[in-house]
């Protein structure tokens, strides 16, 4: 986890402090936060042991969908960056047991290469 330890304050939009009281009573004892990024609501967290895929929903936000996958459950993952026209960017992350790939859409801002390179160095 060295590499992620390295994109933290470069490629995270925010700091594990912060992360840990949005996704309070989901961490175990013991598992740090080691990158995070926001993307408009929803969260990407990476900890030592896994994703965690937080997705606020409804207008108020109040509803929201916490997804876990553990690194080991990773089978591959692409990453579609933004084109001239095309102002979204897309991440599907294809996980073993299920057959479509989880999938989302990331805004023009959203630190896409961080996020790519966060998986990559958690898949060892």
């Amino acid at each position: 986890m060295g590499f992620l330890d390295g994109l933290l304050g470069h490629g995270s939009d925010l700091k594990p402090g912060e992360v840990d009281e949005q996704i309070s009573g989901i961490l175990v004892e013991g598992e740090p936060v080691r990158v995070a990024f926001r993307v408009i609501r929803d969260l990407f967290v990476f900890t030592d042991r896994r994703l965690i895929l937080v997705d606020r929903q409804g207008l108020t936000g109040r509803k929201v969908e916490y997804l876990t996958v553990p690194y080991r459950a990773i089978t591959s993952f692409s990453v579609e960056t933004a084109g001239s026209f095309d102002l979204d960017s897309e991440l599907k992350i294809w996980v073993s047991g299920r057959p479509e790939p989880i999938q989302r859409t990331l805004r023009r801002g959203a630190n896409v290469l961080g996020i790519q390179q966060a998986i990559a160095a958690s898949l060892k």
